[in-house]
């Protein structure tokens, strides 16, 4: 059988250079400060990326650096946009408190006016993934469930709760990437997620790609796609053949100076939906 046709869409991205990376405390079972990072390599991966988005055809917007703040590399964590609503992030670790205001700022000096500052914990897109049907959002280790409401009462979209419980996929964007949006197409890693949320998962997604323990390992669900082309870390050899096989074009990336903060393509990516 041949795999469906795919398309790619075009998108908006928001990425912040990492200008100031490097890792100097651990919040996350990723990091660890006796390794030092190479900030030439992190800058010449992190270029990889964005000179590969506007290759497919991508608009990628640039939010400025601040020093202090070595995490900003990582923009899908400063908020999640949604029909051009701006649901900022309230941080759970005081490290990364003032990259928030940096993305609201960014926002309002770019014609934003629907924006809410959050009562609650989220971080972002780390834990919240959008298709056209849901908004999913992690909860567990990072963002309070309470947020979940927030974004639901402040997008007029359905939310899915999901309970993570293995602290190395301490934000949805680590165990879950969406696909295909249009068609609530996702691939995901089960051992991620309480029995109680991997039920409803293979209840709402019974096709979904299920990634392996190896793959997920190498942070292969960090990835994006515009519905044709997936991003994803070239270390998650075995989703390359399964993506193919549905009709996505996977191509690898070599993050692995950035991964020394817990984060690759996904992370790196904020997508702006307009």
């Amino acid at each position: 059988m041949r795999p469906t046709p795919r398309e790619a869409s075009p998108r908006r991205y928001l990425m912040c250079p990492p200008t100031h990376f490097e890792v100097t405390y651990s919040i996350n079972p990723w990091m660890d400060p006796t390794k030092p990072v190479d900030p030439a390599l992190a800058l010449a991966q992190w270029e990889d990326l964005l000179d590969r988005y506007r290759s497919l055809g991508h608009t990628v917007e640039l939010l400025d650096p601040r020093p202090g703040l070595p995490d900003m590399v990582f923009a899908a964590n400063g908020a999640t946009v949604v029909d051009g609503r701006v649901l900022g992030a309230r941080f759970a670790h005081p490290e990364r408190t003032d990259e928030a205001a940096a993305h609201l700022d960014w926002f309002r000096a770019n014609g934003y006016t629907r924006v809410r500052v959050p009562e609650h914990v989220n971080e972002g897109e780390g834990d919240f993934a959008v298709t056209s049907s849901w908004i999913l959002a992690g909860r567990g280790f990072r963002s309070s469930p309470l947020s979940h409401d927030e974004a639901q009462e402040f997008f007029g979209r359905p939310v899915i709760g999901l309970e993570l419980v293995d602290p190395r996929y301490y934000h949805l964007d680590t165990a879950l990437c969406v696909l295909d949006a249009a068609h609530d197409e996702i691939m995901y890693y089960p051992g991620a997620f309480s029995p109680g949320s991997r039920a409803v998962l293979s209840r709402l997604f019974p096709d979904a790609l299920l990634a392996t323990d190896e793959d997920a390992a190498a942070l292969g669900l960090n990835s994006v796609s515009d519905g044709r082309h997936v991003l994803l870390p070239q270390a998650a050899v075995g989703l390359f053949a399964p993506l193919r096989e549905r009709g996505f074009e996977p191509l690898g990336i070599d993050l692995s100076e950035l991964l020394k903060g817990g984060g690759s393509v996904k992370c790196c990516t904020q997508e702006l939906r307009s």
